[in-house]
């Protein structure tokens, strides 16, 4: 790499290390947050083009993803020969379109109503983390919720956006946020969903296929003292959950928490019965702080990790000479 290049690539990098600084800082805006603007005009679309066929989901998603992906694009040619404006874009949509901060402060939310025992107020609160039901569901129960959320969401929301800004820089950040939240709104089983959301499933599924592993990985490696159990679980039980990459990250953070994950979730009054991921005890109340310390490492370590990445691949930042 020379001299050039590298005053070519800084935008990129050190970017995507501010945007998570600014999100740790600051967290997600409570009003007017891009994501939810892009989800809003998603249902939108949705309401107009929605047909029970995977083609028409197929279509609705192509649609969603480069009715941004492609200004993300004219953007960033726009800003390549402006080092200052580069770093500057990064940063913002990095910001945007990662949330670690507002995962682990939703996660330390459950602490206090299950330490005391209060489930009614836990169930309120659980929502805003996952999907399942939370009517019926034990103190326990609640906190194995919270920390596959914790663990699966540390890859949604923070490992694979970098990982995708790092090697595309901004129309990977947008069109990485706009994939998994399409995924979040329609690609879920139901009988309205099952078909027009399979192809947004499916592209989820793919988007999130390497950076799933590289977080159950770094999770090893953030994992000082349990390294083998979290290697262990990672390469034994990964791959025994339906999903094609969750069970790569939950395992992980089962063996480092020495905690079992897994078992039955209700979803909209449906029972689904997942493998247990792990060989510890039930999780409990101090397991969630633990998992958010861990998550917190991940973040660091994948930052770090990103940065190093978009240096060595350039992000599409400079004009080819």
């Amino acid at each position: 790499m020379t001299h050039g290049n590298s005053r070519k690539r800084w935008p990129g990098a050190a970017g995507l290390v501010a945007g998570v600084a600014l999100d740790a800082l600051t967290g997600d805006p409570r009003r007017g947050h891009p994501v939810a603007a892009f989800g809003s005009a998603a249902a939108a679309l949705e309401g107009r083009d929605y047909a029970d066929s995977r083609r028409s989901g197929a279509a609705h998603a192509a649609a969603c993803v480069l009715a941004v992906t492609a200004p993300a694009v004219l953007l960033q040619r726009r800003v390549r020969d402006r080092p200052l404006l580069q770093f500057a874009t990064v940063v913002l949509t990095t910001w945007a379109v990662t949330g670690a901060r507002s995962l682990r402060r939703q996660a330390e939310r459950m602490v206090g109503p299950l330490a005391s025992n209060d489930l009614p107020a836990a169930r309120k609160i659980l929502p805003s983390l996952c999907g399942r039901d939370p009517a019926g569901l034990g103190a326990k129960d609640m906190a194995r919720a919270v920390i596959e959320s914790v663990a699966e969401n540390t890859s949604d929301a923070v490992v694979a956006p970098l990982l995708w800004g790092a090697v595309a820089g901004v129309p990977g950040l947008v069109a990485y946020r706009a994939i998994n939240t399409l995924d979040a709104m329609v690609g879920h089983h139901s009988p309205r969903y099952e078909r027009f959301g399979w192809a947004s499933a499916r592209l989820d599924d793919a988007a999130n296929w390497i950076p799933a592993r590289v977080t159950g990985l770094l999770a090893v490696g953030c994992a000082p003292g349990t390294q083998r159990a979290a290697w262990r679980a990672f390469r034994v039980y990964g791959g025994q959950h339906p999903s094609p990459n969750a069970g790569r990250c939950e395992a992980a953070f089962a063996g480092a928490l020495g905690v079992r994950l897994g078992g039955t979730n209700l979803y909209r009054g449906v029972a689904e019965h997942r493998p247990e991921l792990g060989d510890g005890r039930a999780p409990e109340v101090d397991d969630i702080r633990r998992a958010n310390r861990l998550a917190r490492n991940v973040t660091m370590a994948a930052t770090a990790l990103a940065a190093a990445t978009a240096l060595a691949a350039g992000t599409g930042l400079g004009r080819k000479r």
